[in-house]
């Protein structure tokens, strides 16, 4: 029997949403602030999907392995993400478009959603159907 894996149902479902988004966000930032804050304001919703999608893809992987490696994907891709995303800031800080401010405000929002939305498909019953028993757990 095939072992359900709530974490690519959340990155099929969620996924779609990053291109509209980042479009509406490069087009908001251009009427707020010009092309160069409408850019940032892009750049950070697609590094928030981008981010999304490694983060449930590393662990549906994970997951398969054992709850060992799923605890230490989920802490330590966390910092090994973040540490990637503040290394794209600071490199995109040296372009003259590229606006830091613009950049933040499409960022916490659109993780504020994602967020929201994660919750909303848990709420739904997206990975109700996972069970680990004792016994599993120690074999692993």
């Amino acid at each position: 029997m095939p072992r359900p894996e709530p974490e690519r149902e959340m990155v099929r479902r969620a996924a779609p949403f990053g291109p509209p988004a980042a479009l509406l966000a490069l087009l908001l930032g251009a009427v707020a602030g010009g092309w160069g804050v409408g850019w940032s304001a892009a750049i950070g919703v697609a590094i928030v999907t981008v981010n999304f999608v490694a983060n449930g893809l590393s662990l549906a992987r994970a997951a398969r392995v054992s709850l060992t490696a799923l605890s230490a994907v989920a802490l330590g891709g966390f910092v090994v993400r973040m540490g990637i995303i503040v290394a794209i800031m600071f490199w995109l800080d040296r372009f003259a478009f590229f606006s830091p401010l613009a950049f933040g405000l499409a960022v916490v929002p659109a993780t504020l959603l994602l967020l929201g939305f994660e919750m909303k498909l848990l709420a739904g019953g997206l990975g109700q159907e996972l069970h680990v028993t004792p016994g599993e757990a120690g074999r692993r």
